[in-house]
């Protein structure tokens, strides 16, 4: 068996250095301008490229994560950053996005792909789906438990596994979570994230209104910090990784300070070098390195418990770093605003701070300028001593409120690696004439790919350009004499729900096809469905959840068949994974925007795994929506060296409540089905659904007033999700209404459309 990698993290050369000085194996750091950290300062190209030479001096190894959904217009700056990183040769690209895929298949082959935990793989067909995209190692879930991990592992075949071993923790699955979007186009899936999991939250009874305020919850509510997970740690589950096989243990990190990064790779390596007799004293000596880390309180996440009692500790902020006291005054002595407190630990100029503002949860960090001890200007501060502070000149904390000061990094000292040593400069001029070389390959690269630039087409050229109609003929060849008259939706419309009564009902409105939640409930009635809906049943797509967790595999294959059998072959699939439950099926598959769908060559890695049509990214505004589109259209004919891409209609959900978080954990301090408000007073509800745990905003979004638009862009049909609503007759009516666009209701929030996608 093949020693265990230790993968440290790296987003500066001082932490790059930390990492090897810990004893790390390989390094992963973010590829410029598409990585999925938003770091002060990317790393740029020379600075990697010195990187990868001087891990090979070392015998060790440098992957690069280019794990970011790529937008459509950020696809000529993507291909010539890949065309240089295939000739610096890192050991791997860490990637998420489909389409990032697809380039490096069909132009840069010398790259090595792993499947980063964004793709959110979460069981064993999960990996074989990724092996057969191309990747070499697949990085899991970090909610799986050992059992699981073992499971998957055992069936892994040739590729390898990766597992995050220590650091922070999402409260949603990676790849999942749109809150940091919904709040204001800042997604996590493209490294904007702000982080809405660490911030207050109150709850109200169900039904109450916001009166009052949010900041605070009543008396005897189970509000606070709801989502704000500790961090991971995984120094006891080594053994156990170890003897399933796993290939590489990662640290997460590449935004902690040098000091947090030496000393966890130092803990990991003390554990994974124990002699024989040693482990236990081994493991005692790197909890202790762990501790000095100045990290979150910690747990061992999943790793031993589907349902970690210690993941969360809602009463604390969830800050990282040493916590030395709190203010609640500040004063202001000419332009320098000061904070007085008595701190609990050492404290020293040069040591690196977060502020956590109560109520608000808002947080700033800053470097220790100057320091006063009882009035006298020190350069240090032993516990226990009243000590004033100088604070950021534009700091505010809140009315009536209180600030908490945590240390989050001490003084550090780089060793011996520094630009001279990396040749930085070096590697910077061969990558300029590697550019002046390459110049002419990377423009017909982007010629064949890109078709965002020219001007824009007009609507009936646009037309002209689609030209196949909706679903390329699917429903109208299939289905032509069971669809319904239009007369209110400029477009083919699908309703997607998780009743089968409402299939049933009489609807003041007719959609051209039924989304059907597939859920244990919906399953078991598909035999009297069918016979009930009659004719009406072939309008039925069943929409697959993007969470099958791999004791569930088998059971759902089986509902599959069952399904299959009685007459149902169109399928909505929430992971692109999940087309291995049809092989050799004659089914019609489609994608959920869950397949985070955001340029034109994820769109072609759809049609390449041989799926009918694709919902495009929830997340995106209306510039990259066109961008996406016309990339398609430009597109069509088009795919790479030797074959011809596979256009497909490209849809969209116009109108629900998305899940926001979706989470394994449901936690003893939640309280479902009840209104929760932010720090901003913003509605939220959690729901139990399937064996997760989601948030929802209470109001749904609405793009239903853009419909002629979207048309016009070549959108081929539109989703509007109802599922998780009552189904009462005053919603219908009012969804009714909003669909003719009566003007009856007030306007919704449009997600990310009116404003900009970061």
């Amino acid at each position: 068996m093949a020693a265990m990698e230790l993968l440290a993290p790296a987003g500066t050369v001082e932490t790059f250095g930390a990492a090897l000085d810990g004893g790390a194996d390989a390094v992963y750091v973010g590829a410029p301008g598409f990585n999925a950290r938003n770091l002060a300062r990317d790393l740029r190209l020379e600075e990697i490229g010195a990187m990868i030479r001087h891990c090979r001096s070392l015998n060790k190894k440098l992957y690069v994560a280019a794990n970011s959904l790529i937008l459509e217009r950020e696809l000529p700056l993507v291909i010539e950053n890949l065309a240089l990183l295939q000739e610096l040769g890192p050991d791997a690209l860490i990637v998420q996005d489909l389409g990032l895929i697809r380039l490096v298949r069909d132009y840069f082959p010398q790259l090595k792909l792993h499947g980063s935990t964004l793709m959110t793989v979460h069981n064993s067909d999960g990996v074989r789906f990724q092996a057969q995209l191309g990747c070499e190692r697949v990085v899991l879930a970090r909610e799986l438990t050992l059992k699981e991990i073992g499971t998957i592992s055992a069936g892994r075949g040739e590729t390898e596994i990766e597992i995050f071993i220590h650091g922070a923790m999402c409260f949603s699955y990676s790849g999942l979570c749109l809150f940091s979007s919904y709040l204001g186009g800042k997604s996590g899936l493209r490294g904007r994230c702000v982080q809405p999991c660490r911030r207050a939250y109150s709850s109200r009874g169900k039904g109450a209104g916001a009166k009052g305020g949010g900041n605070m919850p009543p008396k005897g509510d189970s509000g606070r910090y709801l989502f704000s997970m500790n961090d991971l740690t995984g120094l006891e589950a080594v053994p156990f990784l170890k003897e399933a096989g796993i290939a590489s243990l990662k640290i997460e990190g590449r935004l902690r300070s040098a000091h947090y990064v030496q000393s966890i790779v130092a803990a990991y390596r003390k554990v994974l070098d124990a002699a024989p007799g040693y482990e236990e004293s081994a493991l005692s000596d790197a909890k202790l390195l762990a501790e000095q880390a100045m990290s979150r309180k910690t747990s061992s996440g999943y790793f031993f418990t589907p349902q970690p009692a210690e993941a969360i500790t809602p009463h604390h902020s969830g800050n990282m770093g040493m916590h030395l006291g709190r203010f609640t005054v500040t004063r202001r002595a000419g332009e320098q605003l000061t904070c007085k407190f008595v701190t609990k630990a050492a404290l020293a100029v040069g040591d690196r701070l977060r502020l956590h503002i109560e109520p608000s949860g808002e947080r700033t960090a800053f470097r220790l300028k100057c320091l006063f001890v009882l009035g006298r200007q020190e350069e240090s501060a032993a516990s226990g001593s009243k000590v004033s502070i100088e604070l950021p000149s534009d700091f505010q904390a809140d009315a009536g409120g209180h600030v908490e000061v945590y240390k989050i990094d001490g003084g550090f000292r780089l060793g011996s690696l520094n630009s001279t040593v990396l040749q930085t400069e070096l590697v910077g001029r061969e990558l300029s004439g590697k550019r002046k070389q390459l110049a002419g390959t990377i423009k017909g690269i982007v010629t064949e790919v890109c078709a965002v630039g020219g001007a824009a087409e007009m609507p009936e050229q646009r037309e002209k350009a689609a030209g196949r109609g909706a679903m390329q003929g699917l429903t109208k060849k299939r289905l032509a004499h069971l669809r319904p008259v239009r007369k209110k939706v400029p477009l083919e419309w699908w309703l997607k729900t998780d009743s089968v009564k409402l299939l049933q009902g009489d609807l003041a409105f007719t959609p051209d096809r039924y989304l059907l939640s597939f859920t244990k409930q919906t399953v078991l009635q598909a035999g009297k469905m069918k016979v009930a809906l009659g004719a009406k049943a072939r309008l039925v797509t069943w929409a697959l959840p993007p969470l099958i967790m791999e004791n569930d595999l088998a059971r759902v294959r089986k509902q599959i068949q069952l399904l299959l059998r009685t007459g149902f072959r169109s399928f909505q699939l929430g992971h692109l994974s999940q087309k291995l439950f049809f092989a050799g099926e004659k089914a019609h598959l489609f994608a959920d925007y869950t397949a985070n769908l955001l340029n034109n060559q994820a769109v072609a890695m759809v049609g390449d795994s041989g799926l009918d049509a694709a919902q495009a990214g929830i997340e995106m505004d209306r510039a990259a929506m066109q961008e996406l589109l016309r990339g398609c259209r430009g597109g069509e004919g088009i795919s790479g060296p030797g074959r011809k891409r596979r256009s497909i209609p490209v849809g969209l959900t116009v109108y629900g409540a998305p899940a926001l978080y979706t989470s394994r954990l449901a936690p003893d301090h939640f309280q479902y089905e009840r209104q929760i408000l932010s720090p901003r007073d913003e509605p939220y509800v959690i729901r139990k659904k399937e064996g997760f745990t989601q948030t929802f905003p209470e109001k749904p979004f609405s793009l239903l007033p853009y419909l002629e638009e979207l048309k016009e862009m070549g959108i081929k049909y539109v989703v509007v999700d109802i599922s998780g609503g009552t189904d009462s007759k005053r919603e219908l009516l009012e969804l009714n209404d909003r669909l003719s666009n009566s003007g009856r209701y007030g306007k919704l929030s449009t997600f990310n459309y009116l404003g900009t996608l970061e």
